[in-house]
């Protein structure tokens, strides 16, 4: 299991990335925000938030399931969101 310090840097990469991805999308394509990759990049900042909050929690039974299950939501919505700047 990877430590709670290793797990917070995990997410701010993991959606920091994705973030970056839309701001080049954005770059390449038509050089300013759109409506449609602005809603990604609340999205991932909603799930940045969401997810911080269940590793800060503290009344947790079962830390190592707990963690576990951050992690998988971790990919869940790292890839949901690869999803929606592919379709961009």
């Amino acid at each position: 299991m990877p430590s709670v310090k290793n797990l917070k840097k995990d997410i701010n990469f993991v959606l920091g990335d994705i973030i970056e991805a839309v701001y080049i999308h954005e770059m390449t394509s038509e050089g300013k925000p759109t409506a449609a990759t602005n809603a990604v990049i609340d999205e991932a900042i909603t799930s940045f938030d969401a997810l911080i909050v269940k590793v800060n929690a503290k009344n947790v039974e079962n830390k190592k399931a707990h963690f576990k299950q951050i992690n998988a939501e971790l990919e869940q919505t790292a890839n949901q969101l690869i999803e929606k700047i592919n379709a961009l």
